[in-house]
C-alpha cells in the first residue's frame, strides 16, 4: 500500500494544493489565462507529441484498440446522456452536457502523468490513443447533439466544418498527428529542440494538474442536482468497467493496454465539460459540481483502482 500512495499522493497532491490556493488565496481567476496558455498550447503538446513519436509505428496502427475504445466510450457516454433526459425531464442541451459530464474522462491533463507513472513507458501508445478518440469523440458529438436541440443555430453542414476545425486545429490532436507522422519516417528533432521539448514535457503534467485544482476551486457549487451523483458514479466506476468488459470481449490485447484504458476511464470528468457548458451557456453550475466532485471523489476510487492493478487483483482479461 505505501507503494500506491507514493504514487496517488503526490499526483494528487497537486490537484489539492491547486484546490487549496484557489480557495484560500484572494487572487483574480483572470490569473489562470496565461498558466493555462502555457499548459494547452506550449507544455502539453510537446508531452504528447514526445511519447508518440518515440514509439514505434506499427505499435500506433492498432484499429482493434481504436474501436474497442470508441465501443466503450460511446455506450457509457448513451447511458450518461439517457440519464440526463430522464432527470431533466427530456431537455436534450442539459443531457448532452450531462453525458459529457459522465463519459468525457480528463485524460489531457491527467491522464499522461498517472498512465505513465503507474505503468511506465508501455502506456505510452494507448494513453496516446485513447485521448485521440476520446476527444475527436466529443468534439463531434457535443456540437451535433446541440444542433438536434436547437441550441446550436447552424445547419448541420456547418456544424460538421465546425467540428472537422475544432478536431483538427486542437493542439494536443496537432501534437499527436505529428508524433505520428515523426514516427512513420523514424526521425527525430534536432538535439537541442528535442531538449527543449523534455524540458516543456516535463513541466506538463505537474502544472496541469495544479490548474485543475485551483479551476475547480473557483468554480462553487450552489446546489447539488439530482443526477449529480448518477453521473459521477457513472464517470468513476460504470465507465471503467464497461472499457474493461469491451476489450476484455475484443482479447488479444497487452495487459498493460487494458489497464491504460481502465485507468484512463476511471478518471474523474473532464474540464471540457464545463468549458462546452460554457460555450453553450447550458447547465453550467451542474457541469462545475460534476468536476469538482468527481475530482474530489477519484482521489479516493482512483488510487483504490491503482492498488488493485498494483497487486494483481483485477485480472487484465475477464474472458482469455
Amino acid at each position: 500500500m505505501a507503494e500506491v500512495l507514493g504514487l496517488a499522493l503526490p499526483f494528487f497532491g497537486l490537484i489539492v494544493l491547486g484546490f487549496a490556493s484557489g480557495r484560500f488565496m484572494r487572487l483574480p481567476e483572470s490569473g489562470l489565462a496565461w498558466m493555462n496558455f502555457f499548459i494547452i498550447y506550449i507544455a502539453l503538446p510537446p508531452l504528447f507529441f514526445q511519447l508518440v513519436s518515440r514509439t514505434p509505428f506499427e505499435q500506433l496502427a492498432n484499429g482493434r484498440f481504436l474501436v474497442a475504445v470508441i465501443i466503450s466510450t460511446l455506450l457509457t457516454f448513451t447511458i450518461a446522456v439517457l440519464v440526463g433526459l430522464w432527470l431533466r425531464k427530456g431537455k436534450l442541451a442539459e443531457a448532452t452536457i450531462a453525458g459529457t459530464v459522465g463519459a468525457y474522462a480528463n485524460v489531457g491533463y491527467m491522464g499522461p502523468g498517472l498512465t505513465l507513472a503507474a505503468l511506465g513507458t508501455a502506456a505510452t501508445v494507448p494513453t496516446a490513443l485513447i485521448f485521440t478518440v476520446d476527444s475527436t469523440l466529443f468534439f463531434a458529438a457535443v456540437p451535433f447533439l446541440m444542433a438536434l436541440s436547437g441550441k446550436e443555430k447552424r445547419s448541420l453542414a456547418k456544424t460538421a466544418l465546425d467540428v472537422v476545425y475544432r478536431v483538427f486545429t486542437h493542439p494536443f490532436i496537432l501534437a499527436t498527428l505529428l508524433g505520428i507522422f515523426f514516427a512513420w519516417l523514424q526521425v527525430r528533432p534536432p538535439a537541442a529542440v528535442e531538449k527543449i521539448l523534455d524540458y516543456l514535457a516535463n513541466a506538463a503534467a505537474p502544472c496541469a494538474l495544479f490548474a485543475l485544482g485551483v479551476t475547480v476551486a473557483l468554480q462553487p457549487m450552489k446546489k447539488m442536482p439530482a443526477e449529480l451523483p448518477v453521473l459521477v458514479a457513472i464517470k468513476l466506476f460504470l465507465h471503467p468497467a464497461i472499457a474493461w468488459l469491451v476489450l476484455s470481449a475484443f482479447g488479444g490485447f497487452e495487459p498493460v493496454w487494458i489497464y491504460t484504458a481502465i485507468l484512463m476511464a476511471a478518471l474523474p470528468s473532464a474540464l471540457s465539460a464545463f468549458v462546452m457548458a460554457k460555450q453553450y451557456n447550458v447547465y453550467v453550475q451542474q457541469a462545475s459540481g460534476g468536476v469538482l466532485i468527481s475530482t474530489l471523489a477519484s482521489i479516493f476510487t482512483v488510487t483504490l483502482l491503482l492498488y488493485l492493478i498494483q497487486h494483481g487483483l483485477i485480472r487484465a482479461d475477464l474472458f482469455h
